[in-house]
């Protein structure tokens, strides 16, 4: 499974693999040298700190090693990926992307708000969190979503996975918005959206009016 805890300790093993510290494999990647320190891998509030897919491809490029070598530190099968079944060429390490707008257009999602249809790009990802089928990727379109997400941020979300209060989430309604929200509350009725946006007021929607909620797993921040 990939998950914070292991993404990070695939740096650090890849560190010691060239007898660095975390800061100089940072230093060494042309990063920041303080980007890798323990103390910023949970933020303040202690919300969660991932390293960037960027950050990732530049400690692999100065280092020379393989997507396959940093994804064996991850855990033993990490190197056995998977991208959705159906229209998507079967390429490793790739899933699918779309933007934020075009999300709400029809044709790109099925019942279940996974990716079907035509018009998707693809996008590298260390690998799918090992969750099966499904997983895809969203681009974040404006700053409606600052200061959380900017614009250009890429949003990994995990569809059908169980949605609990506090997780973030992307909504699509049945009218064809799309928005990226936190979870607030959750009933057989309707659901309660916390906006990441202060200038934004929270939302509550009938589940009537959603077509599907998936879970953001992972972003590029």
């Amino acid at each position: 499974m990939l998950s914070h805890d292991s993404i990070w300790a695939a740096i650090d093993r890849l560190a010691e693999r060239h007898s660095l510290t975390p800061s100089g494999l940072a230093r060494k990647a042309g990063l920041d040298p303080t980007s890798f320190n323990k103390s910023k891998r949970v933020a303040a509030d202690g919300r969660m700190r991932w390293p960037s897919t960027e950050s990732i491809s530049k400690v692999l490029d100065a280092t020379g090693a393989s997507l396959d070598q940093f994804m064996s530190y991850v855990s033993p099968d990490a190197g056995r990926y998977q991208i959705p079944q159906g229209s998507f060429p079967a390429q490793a390490s790739s899933i699918p992307l779309l933007g934020m707008a075009q999300a709400g257009a029809g044709g790109f999602f099925d019942d279940g708000g996974f990716p079907a249809g035509q018009g998707w790009d693809l996008v590298e990802f260390p690998s799918p969190p090992g969750r099966g089928a499904g997983v895809y990727a969203l681009e974040v379109q404006g700053d409606s979503m600052k200061p959380l997400y900017r614009d250009g941020d890429i949003l990994i979300v995990e569809p059908g996975a169980q949605v609990r209060r506090g997780d973030r989430v992307v909504v699509k309604t049945r009218e064809g918005e799309v928005m990226a929200k936190i979870m607030a509350r959750q009933s057989a009725k309707s659901i309660d959206l916390q906006s990441l946006n202060p200038e934004h007021p929270p939302r509550s929607i009938d589940m009537g009016d959603v077509e599907w909620v998936a879970r953001i797993i992972w972003a590029s921040q």
